[in-house]
């Protein structure tokens, strides 16, 4: 279990402190919402965190199988619906891997960024298309 505190600061801003190290990170509603776009917006945070958990997931894959994922790099674009209701339509993850990945453990990473947690908690709804990129 892992406790976050939120504190609302007005005009659509909040504060998240995570428990467990006590980092702090601004959120602020995005310019198309009525906020001012001046932080990470909450789904921005969401969509931020299926790239991220993607990595660290192919990072913990990585270690066991003794591969190098330094400089592996994900891009990830959120893009919002509007009907029935607002809320995220996709999120579209690219990964550049590292070079030098051996050809027989690609589709090994590949399905650990697949089953990463975050992804796996994901409404169907939402669309995720995922694309790796190998040099």
């Amino acid at each position: 279990m892992v406790k976050m505190s939120m504190v609302y600061e007005g005009q659509l801003h909040c504060s998240i402190t995570h428990g467990p190290s006590g980092n702090v990170i601004s959120t602020d509603a995005p310019k198309d919402n009525m906020g001012r776009g001046e932080a990470f917006s909450p789904t921005d945070l969401l969509a931020s965190a299926l790239g991220s958990c993607m990595l660290t997931v192919m990072g913990i894959a990585a270690t066991r199988h003794n591969i190098d994922l330094k400089g592996t790099t994900a891009e990830v674009v959120k893009e919002m619906v509007q009907t029935p209701i607002r809320r995220i339509g996709t999120i579209s993850v690219v990964i550049r891997m590292a070079p030098g990945i051996p050809q027989e453990k690609r589709s090994m990473l590949e399905a650990a960024a697949h089953s990463c947690p975050v992804h796996k908690s994901l409404h169907p709804d939402v669309q995720t298309p995922i694309q790796f990129i190998y040099e």
